[in-house]
């Protein structure tokens, strides 16, 4: 059984704070379980596309009826690879854990587009698969634990997300901007 999430949102900020805001996400109030984020690669290809490849360090936590001898850690580190095409107005990225795979591996992509001519909306579309490979008859339970906490995540990101948003908008208007150890607005 494999368990699936899919999500399409928007942000009322041009796109190209959207992608800027993508990269300044962490840290943010929201984020308290983003530990470490280091790029790994990033290079301008061929046509245009920025490809960024960065390793995310994230602290996670394990339901209260999982047996605590298979999960001695719980921090995983996240892959995450996007593609940056400013001639399309496009970002597509890419996240899969690297840790605990067998008990539960979650991959997610997320596009994030430009909203019509003239607009200032970026589109975001979310997917993402959930499987375990854990077998004991926890597989389905371990699936449903992970889609339910990755739907409460993802609204957590989508706050940071508006959070980092709000502070470039201050920026651009002509403010201040404390990116480090703010508080959410409201």
């Amino acid at each position: 059984m494999v368990k699936f999430y899919q999500h399409s949102f928007s942000y009322d900020h041009p796109w190209q704070n959207v992608t800027l805001a993508f990269w300044l996400r962490y840290p943010n109030p929201f984020a308290s379980h983003v530990l470490a984020v280091d790029v790994l690669d990033r290079y301008v290809d061929e046509k245009g596309v920025l490809r960024t490849t960065r390793l995310v360090l994230k602290k996670g936590k394990a339901p209260k009826w999982f047996p605590k001898t298979f999960l001695k850690n719980s921090e995983a580190f996240v892959i995450e690879e996007s593609e940056v095409d400013p001639k399309t107005m496009t970002m597509v990225t890419r996240t899969k854990n690297l840790n605990h795979v067998r008990i539960m591996q979650i991959i997610e992509t997320q596009t994030f587009q430009s909203g019509k001519q003239g607009e200032n909306t970026t589109i975001c579309k979310s997917e993402a698969c959930i499987v375990s490979r854990f077998g004991w008859g926890m597989t389905g339970k371990i699936e449903m634990f992970g889609q339910s906490n990755f739907a409460a995540n993802a609204s957590k990101a989508r706050k940071g997300m508006r959070h980092i948003l709000q502070m470039i908008r201050e920026k651009q208007a002509g403010g201040r901007l404390p990116f480090f150890h703010t508080q959410p607005s409201s």
